[in-house]
């Protein structure tokens, strides 16, 4: 040995010792920061540094420090011994020493840079082994120990015949290993709050696959809804614990081995079973829960308590009662917040099912003592609407925002606010799906223990199209003939775009009666809009008329073929309703009505063949194999009519829609009002009794004048042309035109002295425009063959219901539309006496209940008007009412601008056709819905409102057509305003304000 080689080798036992054990991280890390790495974590002030909270710029600075450290002293080795590369690792021994005996340190960062500067093929190989092993067995213990042995195992592969070099490679790693025997681990950090960084950072290296937190994102097909959930919303920035999952086989040990659990620091371990707080079933009290756990042996045996809940008898029931599958059982573990409140929220009352108020149940202490069953919670209701809170807004309850909660206790009134609001948070984020909520308040921060659907509540039913389509009270003969026309055609449609993804779906389940209000499946479209790649807002969509996001490429791109299937009926669509309606449509329809003036000329011919039940059910048959078509293209072409002019960007004003049923026969019925005007030149002089357009007395007075009789022949002219029609289109309990002309008959005398304005032409058409009004002149002449079926089947069902009264089989005209079409089939099929006290009794009953309902919604249980909820949940029957104090409270409204303009007026509430009063350019109308019967009284008004309805409905074709501002979907509008009042009315943006 030289001297040269003397002094280095003094050096490196003096210096590379003194600059491991130098706390230059420390001090860096108290200027940069002010925090004492002594102080925090497990004591190794270079894993405090890299990875605690507060230290990013620590970290950078512990890792190059640590980093220089090990190249230091191997470059200074090889600077004294450049032929000796033992040396280098002597040094990094020395290093390491030191760092243990005065850093309190284990080295590993000064090895690791070190050794890749004294042999780099050797570091690699090290590392890819290393890492490969570790990323398929992820254990530490075993990882690590692999890494030291691979050290002086590859030094023996690579350089076999230097013995030195595989020697001090041999003692550096059995020192490494010793150290980490004796000093704590790097990686065994502390569990809280202040380190869910270092949790993040050092989760992959710790290595244990028990180790699941709330942090990541979970699959509920693998840890259950209840854990995925609250790892959703911990994510999203909601106040939910911190917590740890032990998923279905994973070894227990490492997670009870992590845990930090004690007197100080309690644990609550809880069930999160595959398929537990599903939509479809809750699991509620099925699974055990352990709460006080505070110690490790404790722990272990609250484990196994949960996991063996999931075999007990009840629960096995349980599963089997709902039909689900057999499966497994998650773990979750949480620190226990001491509850000075605690409860449930329901964001929809389960009882009511209905209405926006917040049910919440709730006492001293916490959460277990209200779930628990042996306490009697205190019980409150807060009322807030979905649209007053932005799920992407934070779920805390604004300063400005006052909620007026019912009932009395002791929990503070700003708690159950704050709760009453976070529901509603909580239900909006997920799209409008009720929520049940588990919560605590612990004296300063309000807590999410678990949130789930609500099963009882679902589906959720909706008035949104539903009203404009099937519109007001209806009866069950209407209801049994529209559901599974409206059901079928809706599934064909869709099965069209899905394909074999639609083959779980029900259509039949599409609509559902509540109280005489047809209500779609919100949940049951949402789905299949899902499916179709639209958004998951299309259930809000569905129940508040939420706006679309763009659906992401790659759904469009799964539904591509079914789309293309859709375009391809589209683009046919008038090709084949001009086949459907010149083959078939037109000649049944001539073939049935010349059928139907035979058997009202004659009805015990032979020829008219209508004479005996069995009959008029065979030609029932018929018209409904005929509407069923009908109904495609009824809801086919209005569908490719929007979606043309959104393409297109055609403004209504460019439109035509005079040949559409209803605007065409308010237009004959004005050009008759004139004409008889023309007739009559001192009509304006007759004195006549009552309210303008007392059609009784004009008639009368028509009657005795020379010119009257033209203008009865010409009443009767209008009949034969639109008698078709009726108040409610879809209704075939409704009288038609021809049947009861005296709403016509009401118009006409209004219109006769009262002039409405006449509808200006509409603007010239482009190529786009005489391109979709193609399409609307079809959807006009669709409307009209439905129309006229369905005053057909109405027909038939009225001859019938005749027949049977001649019979002594019902007593008054109405009764057999109390009746739905399988019913009638069935008594038709079998008619004995009981089987006819049956339906008698069945017919007394249901127009017991219809009465019921209509007397609710005029007078209401508390004095005021019931209402027809907008969303109702669940599947049992509801009964509409509204709760003392829901009246709203606002000045104004957002609906659906349908025809644009402003004006002021005053309102007038029309529920119906019957009375409707002197209407003129200040009348504001209010009304439930729109359909053809309310033409004529719509083209004189000033303004409408209406409760359902959009761009496309009745009301807003025949107010863009008389250029009156109309707003539609504004829900409950006939109940919260009154006759009288003043109203500011902006049919573009879709304003109603009261002044």
């Amino acid at each position: 040995m030289t001297l040269t080689q003397v002094w280095g080798a003094l050096l490196i036992f003096t210096v590379c010792p003194l600059l491991g054990g130098l706390p230059l991280i420390r001090w860096l890390v108290r200027a940069v920061s002010g925090q004492d790495l002594k102080t925090v974590g497990t004591g190794n002030i270079g894993v405090s540094a890299a990875f605690y909270h507060g230290g990013r710029v620590a970290g950078i600075l512990a890792v190059l420090s640590e980093a220089a450290k090990g190249m230091a002293v191997v470059w200074l080795a090889r600077q004294f011994f450049p032929g000796d590369p033992e040396w280098e690792l002597i040094a990094l021994l020395a290093l390491v020493m030191g760092r243990y005996w005065m850093g309190q340190g284990a080295g590993t960062t000064n090895v690791v840079w070190g050794f890749l500067v004294h042999d780099p093929i050797a570091w690699g190989c090290i590392v890819l082994m290393g890492g490969v092993s570790f990323t398929l067995f992820r254990q530490r213990e075993q990882g690590r120990t692999l890494v030291l042995i691979l050290m002086p195992l590859v030094t023996l592969l690579l350089h076999a015949s230097d013995g030195p070099r595989i020697g001090a490679a041999i003692a550096l790693s059995l020192l490494l290993y010793w150290i980490y025997r004796k000093m704590p681990d790097d990686l065994d950090l502390p569990v809280g709050d202040s380190h869910q960084e270092s949790e993040k950072l050092f989760r992959f290296f710790r290595g244990d696959r028990a180790i699941v937190s709330l942090d990541q994102t979970l699959d509920p097909t693998k840890v259950g809804a209840k854990a995925a959930h609250l790892s959703q919303l911990k994510r999203w920035g909601y106040p939910v614990p911190p917590g740890w999952v032990l998923p279905p086989g994973d070894d227990r040990a490492a997670l009870i081995s992590f845990l930090e659990v004690s007197p100080q620091h309690p644990l609550v371990v809880r069930s999160s079973a595959i398929g537990e707080d599903s939509e479809i079933a809750s699991a509620a009290g099925q699974y055990a829960t352990v709460t006080g756990v505070t110690s490790k042996a404790e722990l272990q045996g609250a484990i196994a308590a949960c996991l063996a809940s999931y075999d007990r008898a009840s629960a096995a029931q349980y599963r089997r009662d709902r039909h689900l599958r057999e499966d497994a059982m998650a773990v979750l573990i949480q620190p226990q917040i001491r509850g000075v409140f605690s409860g449930v929220a329901f964001s929809r009352d389960p009882l009511e099912r209905q209405g926006d108020w917040v049910a919440i149940e709730a006492l001293p202490g916490e959460c277990s003592r209200v779930v628990s069953g042996r306490y009697t919670p205190e019980r409150y209701r807060v009322e807030i609407s979905a649209d007053r809170v932005d799920p992407q807004a934070s779920p805390y309850l604004p300063s400005d925002l006052n909620l007026a909660v019912v009932g009395s206790g002791n929990i503070p009134a700003i708690v159950l606010e704050q709760v009453a609001y976070l529901a509603r948070h909580l239900e909006n984020r997920y799209h409008g799906i009720p929520q049940d909520v588990e919560w605590t308040y612990d004296g300063d921060r309000l807590w999410i223990l678990q949130t789930r659907p609500i099963p009882t509540l679902l589906p959720i039913w909706t008035r949104r199209i539903a009203a404009e389509v099937i519109p007001g009270a209806i009866r069950p003969l209407t209801w049994s003939i529209n559901r599974p026309l409206t059901c079928r055609v809706w599934g064909e449609i869709f099965t069209v775009v899905l394909g074999d993804r639609a083959q779980d779906l029900d259509f039949e389940q599409t609509a559902t009666l509540q109280d005489f209000h047809a209500y779609f499946n919100a949940t049951l479209l949402g789905e299949i809009f899902r499916r179709m790649g639209l958004p998951p807002e299309s259930l809000e969509f569905l129940t508040r008329g939420a706006k679309f996001s763009k659906p992401p490429w790659q759904s469009t791109l799964r539904n591509l073929p079914g789309l293309l299937r859709l375009l391809g009926r589209e683009l046919a669509l008038l090709q084949d309703f001009q086949q459907a309606y010149f083959r078939r449509l037109t000649p049944a329809l001539n073939d049935l009505r010349r059928t139907r003036e035979l058997a009202d000329r004659d009805p015990g011919s032979r020829e008219s063949r209508l004479s005996e039940p069995a009959a008029l059910l065979d030609r029932a048959d018929t018209l409904l194999e005929l509407l069923e078509q009908t109904t495609y293209y009824s809801i086919l072409v209005p569908l490719s009519v929007a979606l043309r002019q959104t393409l297109l960007g055609v403004s209504d004003s460019e439109l035509d829609y005079s040949k559409t049923p209803e605007v065409a026969a308010v237009r004959s019925l004005q050009e008759l009002a004139t004409a008889t005007r023309l007739m009559i030149p001192d009509l304006e002089d007759l004195s006549l009794p009552g309210e303008i357009g007392d059609c009784s007395q004009l008639f009368a007075v028509l009657a005795e004048m020379p010119d009257g009789q033209t203008v009865f022949e010409q009443f009767d002219q209008f009949l034969d042309r639109y008698g078709y029609l009726s108040d409610v289109a879809t209704d075939i309990a409704v009288p038609t035109w021809r049947e009861d002309p005296r709403p016509v008959r009401a118009l006409f005398s209004q219109m006769l002295f009262q002039e409405p304005p006449a509808a200006p032409p509409p603007k010239s058409q482009g190529i786009k425009a005489q391109i979709l009004q193609r399409r609307i002149n079809v959807k006009a002449r669709v409307s009209e063959v439905y129309s006229k079926l369905l005053a057909e089947l109405r027909w038939t069902f009225v001859t019938l219901e005749r027949l049977w009264i001649d019979r002594g089989e019902l007593k008054a005209p109405g009764d057999l539309f109390f009746l739905e079409l399988a019913e009638i089939r069935a008594w038709i099929d079998e008619p004995t006496s009981q089987r006819g006290d049956l339906f008698r009794d069945l017919i007394a009953a249901r127009q017991d209940a219809y009465q019921a309902t209509l007397e609710r919604l005029a007078i209401g249980a508390t004095g005021d008007r019931a209402s027809v909820p907008n969303v109702v949940y669940g599947n049992d029957p509801v009964t509409f009412f509204r709760p003392s104090g829901d009246r709203p409270s606002r000045q104004q409204w957002q609906g659906i601008g349908v025809s644009p303009g402003q004006v002021e007026g005053r309102v007038k509430i029309l529920r119906s056709l019957q009375g409707t009063g002197a209407i003129d350019r200040d009348t504001i109308l209010v009304v439930p819905y729109t359909d053809s019967g309310w033409t004529a009284v719509l083209a004189r008004a000033g303004g409408l409102i209406a409760e359902v309805g959009g761009q496309l409905s009745h009301g807003a074709i025949v107010a863009r057509e008389y250029r009156i501002p109309a707003v539609m979907d504004v829900t409950d509008a006939t109940n919260f305003l009154q006759d009288g009042q003043r109203v500011r009315l902006d049919g573009r943006r879709g304003i109603v304000e009261i002044l």
